[in-house]
């Protein structure tokens, strides 16, 4: 089975969206990640709908949104109209976790959980049967180009246990630092999807290491 390979497009060219999509939509990856900021809960501001909206246009990925901003149960519908198919918001955002999630499925999209660096994934476990996947942030969520977190690993590892007893449908993706030299190490720990920016993007032949990161 393959590992789901999300390139984040934060690490897109933006000038040149075209040519960046035409390399995505003929490689191995099944996803392409979104990342959304607000400059609130993350200290950075990235895109909002217009350009979401023009990538919908261009790809023919599955689009998994990652919103890292306050109040995301204002936006959820909208991202609904524009296509995305995966929708992950932060547990450290949401008062009203249980809520948020229904409003993600009512909006017919999958629902995920992210959690930044310091959160115990057991915090979620109340959860767990609800969500479609979690997203383990292995890098402080705001900007690209960060290194790997190792801790990341064991926390895979954790949260992999209790998934198979409570929902063993639920995926499990990363952010942060994923690579070559990596990879394979994740997916022994349990992880499904994996979101790649720099790697994919500032590497000499995208297409490549995406298929290399598919197959490994």
């Amino acid at each position: 089975m393959k590992n789901i390979i999300a390139p984040s497009m934060l690490s897109a060219d933006f000038g040149n969206l075209e040519k960046d999509f035409e390399m995505i939509n003929s490689s191995d990856c099944e996803w392409i990640h979104l990342d959304i900021m607000d400059g609130v809960f993350v200290p950075n501001i990235s895109f909002g709908f217009p350009v979401v909206k023009r990538m919908a246009a261009l790809t023919k990925k599955t689009m998994d949104a990652h919103l890292m901003i306050v109040e995301p149960d204002k936006y959820i519908p909208q991202f609904a109209k524009l296509g995305v198919e995966y929708l992950s918001v932060h547990y450290e955002a949401c008062p009203h976790l249980h809520r948020t999630v229904q409003n993600i499925h009512a909006c017919g999209m999958k629902a995920g959980v992210a959690v930044n660096p310091h959160t115990n994934v057991m915090l979620l476990e109340d959860i767990l049967p609800e969500l479609d996947f979690v997203l383990i942030m292995s890098v402080n969520p705001g900007f690209g180009g960060q290194s790997f977190i190792p801790q990341s690993v064991e926390k895979v590892k954790k949260l992999k246990a209790v998934i198979e007893k409570v929902n063993p449908g639920c995926l499990i993706e990363i952010d942060g630092g994923v690579c070559r030299d990596n990879i394979a190490m994740l997916a022994e720990a349990g992880v499904d999807a994996f979101v790649a920016g720099s790697a994919v993007f500032g590497s000499e032949d995208p297409k490549a290491t995406i298929a290399f990161m598919a197959n490994a």
